[in-house]
């Protein structure tokens, strides 16, 4: 049975017309209801009148919208009439505290407007597994919104996973082992002919600006000439700052070469060897993550895992460390921009992250 919920965060009436100079209780202007039966991710809402000023909407229901997200993890919000890049830019200030540039990248991207890119530059035959964005980072984004310009023909869903579920699904065996060896460690080689090169992902050619940037994110380095390794080790599982929940987050699955299509696998290995894979994880103390580890943490993603067709104009709002997100292989044009808000820092002496307002 499909339930709706009309929205009443206000209580105020208040006009939301761009067209009309009409008064509408603030209830009577937004439906949610779930967008799968027995699926509370995403959680979907849409306008219930037509021509809703969606920009005064977002900044009067702020509240409103972060109970929300935190709930259920993501908002899918449709037929709201969001034209432009512009518009969703605007829609992440509105429902944000800070915007985020994108630092210490590990994904080719270009930017489109201010602090707003293209999703991951990646050939459409690929798929790109679950992750939760610059988990490896010391500062990550709290948030991460996606703007659908051109939905793809075929294919090209932005899967979802609730990392509270992700966690709930690890044993307890695998969890201890991860936290006895002092978390998960990722190694990055950062080379000219593979991968993205060292001033691309520092955004700067200055060797001494990198060392101090990774100093104060925790990152031991290592030059080989021209070329950079690092290492940087992070706990597995982080408490959300306002719910108060564990969530499973890393990226650990994510960069390890296991996860890899086995004919790039093989390439790369025969190319390189392991030691110098632009990136490949392991446990905190630097020793191999067993396959059936590996194995069981790509099954509770995919136990996890929803997927929604694109419709053009599509905002879908995540809480980043509550819910992981991916891409489906695709066929046609498809036109996907990202934004990301909300810096927040993880203590790194007890896993716990400290959001900045």
């Amino acid at each position: 049975m499909k339930i709706t919920e009309a929205q009443n965060s206000t209580g105020k009436n208040a006009k939301m017309f761009s067209r009309k100079a009409v008064t509408i209780p603030s209830g009577q202007l937004i439906n949610t209801t779930s967008l799968q039966p027995g699926q509370d991710l995403p959680l979907l809402i849409q306008p219930a009148v037509a021509d809703v000023d969606f920009s005064q909407w977002a900044q009067s229901n702020r509240d409103f919208i972060n109970e929300k997200l935190y709930r259920h993890g993501g908002l899918l919000l449709r037929d709201f009439n969001v034209r432009d890049v512009s518009a969703f830019e605007q829609f992440v200030r509105d429902t944000s505290s800070e915007m985020l540039a994108y630092r210490e990248r590990s994904s080719p991207r270009s930017q489109v407007s201010g602090n707003i890119y293209t999703s991951t530059d990646y050939p459409a035959g690929k798929r790109i597994f679950l992750h939760n964005e610059n988990s490896y980072q010391h500062v990550f984004p709290l948030k991460i919104f996606f703007f659908c310009v051109i939905p793809p023909a075929q294919g090209g869903q932005t899967s979802i996973a609730d990392c509270r579920q992700v966690l709930r699904r690890i044993s307890a065996e695998t969890r201890a082992r991860f936290e006895a060896k002092g978390g998960w460690m990722l190694v990055r080689n950062f080379r000219d002919d593979l991968g993205l090169p060292w001033p691309t992902v520092f955004q700067t050619e200055n060797k001494s600006e990198v060392e101090q940037y990774c100093t104060g994110a925790g990152i031991t380095w290592e030059w080989r000439g021209n070329l950079l390794r690092t290492r940087q080790v992070r706990p597995v599982v982080a408490q959300h700052p306002y719910t108060g929940e564990e969530v499973w987050f890393n990226h650990a699955t994510f960069f390890h070469l296991s996860t890899l299509e086995p004919a790039v696998r093989q390439a790369l290995v025969a190319e390189y060897g392991e030691e110098d894979l632009p990136n490949q994880t392991y446990y905190g103390d630097g020793s191999p993550i067993e396959p059936p580890v590996l194995d069981e943490l790509r099954d509770a993603y995919q136990q996890a895992t929803v997927i929604f067709d694109w419709q053009h104009g599509d905002i879908l709002m995540l809480d980043n460390m509550l819910v992981a997100h991916g891409r489906e292989t695709f066929t046609g044009a498809r036109n996907i921009v990202v934004g990301m808000a909300d810096p927040t820092t993880r203590t790194e002496s007890n896993g716990k992250p400290d959001h900045r307002e």
